[in-house]
């Protein structure tokens, strides 16, 4: 995803799947604490449904929407870790293996790489 984009910006923007199914709406943003990099997004499912975490990378924003290159299925059925709070970097490598995204070696969790909410505190 472009990282001149500012992360508040994407606050209450529509989000879609692989196959152009609308998701929801993105609620939160979660950045590295450590770089300031946008990494998760909450993606607001439904009217009384949870938020769902998505990765920023590789989602793309096109024309003012989220695309997230994953089917819908697998998005609801991410790990729920609620939102309002940081990701814990063995709740970051969950989502990744749920995503099958591999990040260098997972035989333990990276140090410091706490992920902090910018919108909705």
């Amino acid at each position: 995803m472009q990282t001149d984009i500012d992360p508040r910006s994407l606050i209450g923007r529509k989000a879609f799947d692989r196959n152009g199914s609308k998701l929801g709406t993105v609620d939160e943003v979660y950045l590295d604490d450590a770089t300031g990099i946008p990494e998760w997004a909450a993606i607001r499912t439904g009217l009384f449904s949870r938020d769902a975490f998505v990765p920023l990378e590789p989602s793309e924003l096109v024309e003012g929407t989220l695309h997230v290159p994953f089917e819908r299925s697998l998005i609801k059925d991410a790990p729920d870790f609620g939102v309002g709070r940081h990701l814990s970097p063995e709740q970051e490598l969950q989502l990744y293996h749920h995503y099958g995204i591999i990040i260098g070696d997972t035989s333990e969790p990276p140090p410091d790489r706490d992920f902090g909410q910018i919108a909705g505190e």
